[in-house]
């Protein structure tokens, strides 16, 4: 049996330490290095709640955006609004009676002097017609006429009497006179002197009564034949208008200018009070421009626009406002301030810059498509440092086609994005590429 040299050392060492107390160390270099450890961690967590950026944030190309830097300049308040050239001035042209189209002899287009024959129409029943009246004033006048003579008879009638009396009276005067005085002289019978007397004094009477009677008639006949006087006239009047109106079935022209008719054909009916054509005044022209009726409120007359022609820059003025709503837009005529463009054509269209109000120094931001996805309360600020573009609240005011009126939250000089913020979602931070 072989001895184990082994076993008795053990026991002897378990002997020797059976009754020492064996210490524990506290710092023991895996203590000591979950300590650090612990330290490193929470200082990393301080240093993420304190230094770091919490804020969401995305990755961007700089060829996906647009940026445009902010700048001080000239604000000017307009809107581009198009217009059609029309004539200034219009004379419309109305048949004044109907007839069909026997001739046209002035065509659309073609420039007329005042009394050119523009149409000749043909209307049979108008010329009937006419006849007729015609007819009938001509025999009214001629009744006119046969009363006016049938009154100088009466007055010449009233007048004979008048002077046959006069007459009798002239013969029996003497011959009462002298009988008077013989019958005073007892020279002749009172039966004789009696019949001379009544004869006298009828007549006398007889005189009176016819000339009172003239007097009142001449008065009356005063009254008669000027009503007479103004009734031919008037009918004289009449017969010359109804002669002319076969004239109007030669159209011609009222005004010069240039000739713009419907399309007519000879043979066509038009009917009277028709509108067939217009005579445009070739010196004069305006602008007929819609506008939005959001800006209803903005716009008056007086305001100013401006648009080009052949490389020159002419400016109109705001004459007329027409009040009628119609399909979300009212109408407004400008007139030319100064010369009207060489060339210029009616129904030609023309971009205009309608000005709004008065131009004034500010902080100006290009515009873009930013706006539908902000609505101008805030835009993504490009940080030069860096290289990040940051959330911002800004604040606009008026706007133009090419810029916004920056009231607060950006400086001249920083730069903008101002192109879609469609994609960019709810990030604050964009990490520019």
């Amino acid at each position: 049996m072989a001895y184990n040299w082994q076993m008795d050392i053990h026991q002897y060492l378990n002997i020797l330490t059976m009754d020492r107390k064996i210490e524990k160390k506290t710092w023991t270099p895996k203590f000591m290095a979950m300590i650090a450890g612990g330290i490193l961690l929470v200082g990393f967590v301080l240093y993420q709640v304190i230094f770091s950026d919490s804020r969401s944030s995305m990755n961007v190309d700089m060829e996906r955006v647009t940026l445009a830097t902010v700048k001080e300049g000239e604000f000017t308040d307009y809107i581009p609004v198009s217009g059609s050239i029309e004539p200034g001035e219009v004379f419309f042209l109305d048949a004044l009676e109907g007839g069909n189209i026997q001739e046209i002899v002035r065509e659309s287009g073609a420039i007329v002097n005042p009394g050119d024959t523009i149409l000749i129409l043909s209307n049979s029943k108008l010329q009937l017609e006419v006849m007729e009246r015609e007819s009938g004033l001509y025999f009214q006048i001629n009744n006119l006429r046969q009363v006016r003579l049938q009154l100088d008879q009466n007055d010449l009638n009233q007048q004979a009497q008048l002077a046959e009396i006069d007459y009798q009276i002239s013969l029996l005067k003497p011959q009462y006179e002298r009988f008077r005085e013989l019958h005073s002289k007892k020279l002749i019978s009172d039966r004789e002197f009696e019949e001379v007397k009544e004869q006298y004094e009828y007549n006398t009477k007889r005189r009176k009564l016819t000339y009172e009677a003239y007097r009142n008639d001449s008065n009356s006949r005063v009254i008669q034949k000027r009503q007479l006087q103004d009734s031919e006239r008037r009918m004289n009047q009449s017969l010359d208008g109804v002669g002319h109106i076969l004239d109007n079935l030669a159209v011609r022209a009222p005004i010069g200018g240039q000739l713009s008719t419907e399309q007519i054909e000879v043979g066509q009916s038009i009917h009277a009070g028709q509108r067939y054509g217009q005579i445009d005044i070739l010196d004069k022209y305006k602008v007929r421009v819609p506008i939005d009726e959001l800006y209803l409120a903005r716009v008056y007359t007086g305001l100013k626009g401006t648009f080009s022609f052949s490389g020159s820059v002419y400016e109109l003025e705001i004459g007329k406002i027409y009040p009628t709503v119609s399909g979300g837009r009212f109408e407004v005529d400008m007139f030319f301030t100064s010369e009207v463009p060489t060339g210029i054509r009616r129904g030609q269209t023309v971009r205009i810059r309608l000005e709004l109000g008065e131009s004034n120094q500010a902080v100006l931001l290009a515009a873009g498509g930013f706006y539908k996805d902000t609505g101008g309360n805030w835009v993504f600020v490009v940080n030069q440092e860096s290289g990040k573009a940051e959330r911002r609240n800004i604040r606009l005011g008026r706007k133009n086609p090419e810029f916004y009126e920056v009231l607060e939250g950006l400086q001249p000089g920083e730069k903008v994005i101002v192109s879609g913020y469609e994609n960019f979602g709810k990030n604050e931070v964009l990490n520019l590429k």
